[in-house]
């Protein structure tokens, strides 16, 4: 089994049966759970699914070479398969040859995706965090949450670009050559409808 292939930034979906596997949004929460291996029961316990459920997801994201065993474990008197994503992220070819309307789903679902492992992620490194600091000692962070009305397309793709400008711009000013005792800091943003109550 590949144990030792290092998990890609990015891999781009260039034929359409990976990208039609991608259609039914639970495997992308189950692609977004396997940045790290992991098992079946796992991922049903971290989703509240079925093992069962999850299992057959993972044989089609595996068929369709988006996830790949990476090896197995010992559980009580049961042998559990690890699998892992092959990627951090997945982007969608332009060279896809499919209806416009698929595409376009699959391409808010993989932006829904990546919602979920971008949150997952800084859960994660919060915990971490937590976990390595000194008793009392205070970790400097910084949240905001706001609402905004963007009730067209056009003005949702705007919004994201002078958004997105004007924080690299921010980044920018404060970029700099990073010493032994200099720490980075994470800047992670997102953008999403607000769900429905």
């Amino acid at each position: 089994m590949p144990q030792d292939k290092e998990i890609q930034d990015s891999y781009y979906i260039e034929s359409p049966e990976q990208a039609t596997v991608l259609l039914n949004p639970l495997r992308g929460e189950i692609i977004a759970q396997l940045l790290e291996p992991g098992s079946a029961a796992e991922v049903a316990r971290t989703l509240g699914e079925t093992a069962q459920r999850i299992n057959y997801h993972l044989k089609a994201l595996e068929k369709a070479g988006l996830v790949t065993r990476v090896g197995t474990r010992q559980v009580r008197n049961l042998v559990e398969v690890l699998y892992r994503s092959i990627a951090k992220t997945f982007v969608l070819a332009e060279s896809l040859s499919m209806k416009p309307e698929t595409l376009q789903k699959l391409k808010d679902q993989s932006s829904l995706a990546h919602l979920v492992t971008t949150s997952e992620r800084i859960r994660r490194d919060a915990m971490l965090l937590m976990e390595q600091s000194d008793v009392g000692e205070v970790i400097p962070s910084a949240t905001l949450q706001l609402q905004v009305q963007l009730c067209t397309e056009q003005q949702r793709h705007a919004f994201i670009e002078e958004y997105t400008a004007m924080v690299q711009q921010l980044v920018q000013r404060y970029a700099g050559v990073l010493g032994d005792d200099q720490d980075a800091y994470q800047v992670l943003l997102a953008v999403y409808p607000k769900p429905k109550e």
